[in-house]
């Protein structure tokens, strides 16, 4: 395999100071799901943790290595899953915790970074107004600026996910990863291609918020004027460089799904597997329902990457009657 910015040893030794209540997660065959989608498929569920998503595996990662040579402060730009996250592992070491956030992000979230103790700044506008926030409180008060899938040890902390995939000894013939900034899709991407190559790594994002998906396709940054989806945790407009160098070496492929094959996979995840889930972690079921063929007789690994969504949202969501183009 071609390098990328992740190592493997790294890998290993970061999943060593993540706490144990975030590893390990369950991942099981989830048959109940099967009949309706035309493959075996398994879940690797992300959510049953005090933060509800994947993203501590790379906060502890962060939070460790701050709590032994500093700074003892830290901000972030996030959507909302990295600040709860941030906000946890920071507590945890007596970190300052800063979060900046848009005023329009899942109140849900917000409310949840607040109760975490973090410092939280909101801004009036998107995530990339968020980030640019970020940066300009980080050089302002000389504290660590944490910037997710650009800072190596959120994507090895998410690549841990990878190691248990691998280690679960299945034979998956492709394995479904939500993209959004890239952390999850490079960090698993890695693990999978350094150590099972074989298995398909197949990347999905929302087609309202494409940008990192032309990108890939087109082997240079593309970035987009808005988003527009329900997917808010991977609703980014900007692409990180490094990250797509990243990407162009471990996917095999990036597709894009519509609103409707989110929503259907929100419904799937409830009544078949009684999750109740945000809609970036639902990206994987939508792209088995927009390509059942090409997924026919495999077996099919899913991240289920989070489950912090507004309630009144998912019940209008799941409630609602879906249509299809």
């Amino acid at each position: 395999m071609q390098k990328t910015r992740l190592d493997t040893a790294r890998i290993r030794a970061a999943r060593r100071v993540i706490d144990p209540m975030f590893r390990d997660t369950p991942l099981y065959r989830c048959e109940a799901l099967e009949p309706h989608l035309g493959c075996a498929v398994s879940v690797k569920l992300e959510t049953a943790n005090p933060v509800r998503s994947f993203k501590a595996r790379g906060t502890e990662v962060v939070a460790s290595r701050l709590a032994d040579d500093g700074p003892r402060a830290v901000v972030c730009a996030s959507a909302g899953n990295l600040g709860q996250a941030l906000a946890w592992s920071g507590r945890c070491r007596q970190l300052d915790v800063t979060v900046v956030a848009s005023r329009f992000a899942t109140r849900t979230k917000l409310d949840r970074i607040r109760a975490l103790d973090a410092r939280l700044e909101l801004v009036d506008g998107d995530h990339e107004l968020a980030r640019e926030r970020a940066a300009v409180i980080a050089h302002r008060e000389s504290i660590r600026l944490v910037e997710d899938s650009l800072d190596i040890e959120t994507c090895e902390g998410a690549a841990t996910i990878g190691l248990e995939l691998v280690a679960a000894g299945p034979s998956f013939d492709a394995v479904l990863i939500a993209l959004g900034g890239g952390a999850l899709a490079t960090g698993v991407g890695h693990v999978v291609k350094a150590l099972a190559p074989e298995v398909e790594v197949i990347c999905v994002q929302p087609l309202g918020a494409p940008a990192l998906t032309y990108s890939w396709r087109q082997r240079r940054i593309v970035t987009t004027d808005s988003t527009d989806t329900i997917a808010d945790g991977v609703a980014g407009r900007v692409p990180i460089p490094a990250v797509l160098d990243d990407l162009l070496v471990v996917a095999d492929d990036a597709v894009l799904v519509h609103e409707a094959s989110i929503i259907a996979g929100l419904r799937m995840l409830l009544d078949h597997a009684g999750l109740v889930v945000e809609p970036s972690a639902a990206l994987g079921i939508a792209a088995i329902l927009e390509d059942r063929d090409r997924f026919a007789g495999r077996h099919v690994a899913t991240i289920v990457c989070g489950s912090n969504v507004d309630m009144d949202a998912y019940h209008r969501w799941v409630g609602a009657p879906i249509h299809t183009s």
